[in-house]
């Protein structure tokens, strides 16, 4: 398993050894073990899939305490651009954003700890898997427009396609995490 940091404190790309033949491939996509040994702790207790059509655009979204969620997030077919927004409020990185590029051919995940909003965008047809520490709350939930300017995120599609639901979330500016 390689492990990449993100310049924001706590988030990481993790991609796993795959053993490949004639036959096809095999990965480990989680092991409680082997993730403990880079510092993730976190009980999932949570699994959740969607699928996307291409430009499609899902979030930004996330749990407000005492329900936040960490979040371990992989696609299962396709690619998207994965998002995660810092709105921990005593983080140096606060307001800040990391993006990576989520991909089933290479098996990669991203590793989101608890005080974050997130999204993708699908870059092609994808099915998307995360796994969650926290059930959802619908009480709970929160979100950050995906064109929020202060945010000035490059999702990578044109003719981005959002639900009626994330184009009424609000902007990162004034927003209420707790």
């Amino acid at each position: 398993m390689e492990v990449r940091e993100s310049y924001i404190k706590g988030l990481l790309e993790i991609t796993p050894r795959i053993f490949k033949d004639d036959r096809g491939h095999f990965f480990e996509s989680y092991s409680k073990r082997e993730f403990e040994k880079i510092g993730i702790f976190d009980d999932f207790v949570q699994d959740n899939q969607s699928y996307s059509i291409p430009n499609v655009v899902r979030g930004l979204h996330f749990q407000k305490p005492p329900f936040a969620q960490a979040k371990l997030v992989r696609v299962l077919k396709g690619r998207v651009l994965d998002v995660a927004v810092d709105l921990r409020p005593d983080s140096p990185t606060f307001g800040k954003f990391d993006s990576i590029i989520l991909d089933a051919e290479k098996g990669n995940m991203f590793y989101i700890p608890e005080g974050f909003a997130h999204g993708f965008s699908a870059l092609g047809e994808a099915i998307f898997h995360y796994k969650c520490s926290n059930f959802y709350n619908k009480e709970s939930e929160g979100g950050i427009c995906y064109n929020d300017p202060d945010l000035n995120i490059n999702w990578m599609i044109k003719n981005p396609i959002v639900s009626e639901k994330d184009l009424e979330l609000g902007k990162l500016a004034g927003l209420k995490v707790t």
